[in-house]
């Protein structure tokens, strides 16, 4: 059997046209080795993965994303500024690949980032999902590729610290906002 948890985290955006992000994760998964030694011998040894149950699941995504302990979680936008790729060795402090929207990089929006951490509601079925969206005031024209989520970082626009959990691109390719347009965000983790 195998215990994996497959996090997912979706986020879809809407404006005059909607949009959507979706991205996907193999989380950890346990191996189990087991010996049998008898008089100094090993008589067998065998190895098995497991299932990880729903109610785990739901544990896993309500004490990581809504517990304050583990820090805040904040939602951004990526920008189409300088873009080159999203990689799964990105961090907040080093993700040469792309730039954070909102301050220094097209389109800008009234800060600061979306703090997610009261903003979910609580897991079910092995998945969770923001209460109700999220939305960036649009105040200039540009281009958004696509969204991220920082846990234990800040609410400051452009700031380094926390952890990068994810970053994930509209599967439409990108979106064109200009000032007044109002992006409405909603996040769904699934495990």
């Amino acid at each position: 059997m195998n215990e994996t948890i497959n996090t997912n985290d979706n986020m879809g955006a809407t404006l005059t046209r909607s949009g959507g992000i979706a991205e996907s994760f193999l989380a950890p998964e346990a191996l189990y080795t087991v010996q049998c030694v008898r008089d100094g011998k090993v008589i067998w040894e065998d190895s098995f993965h497991n299932t990880v149950m729903t109610l785990g699941k739901n544990d896993v995504l309500n004490k990581y994303f809504s517990n304050t302990a583990a820090g805040a979680c904040y939602l951004g936008l990526i920008s189409s500024t300088g873009y080159s790729a999203i990689a799964a060795a990105d961090t907040m402090a080093s993700h040469v690949g792309w730039t954070e929207a909102g301050n220094a990089n097209a389109p800008t929006y009234t800060a600061p980032r979306k703090t997610l951490t009261a903003a979910w509601a609580a897991a079910s079925s092995g998945s969770m999902s923001t209460s109700s969206a999220q939305s960036f005031a649009i105040t200039g024209t540009g281009t958004v590729k696509g969204a991220f989520i920082n846990i234990g970082g800040s609410s400051t626009i452009d700031n380094t610290t926390g952890i990068l959990y994810s970053a994930g691109l509209f599967s439409g390719g990108d979106r064109a906002v200009i000032n007044g347009d109002t992006l409405n965000v909603t996040v769904t983790l699934s495990a």
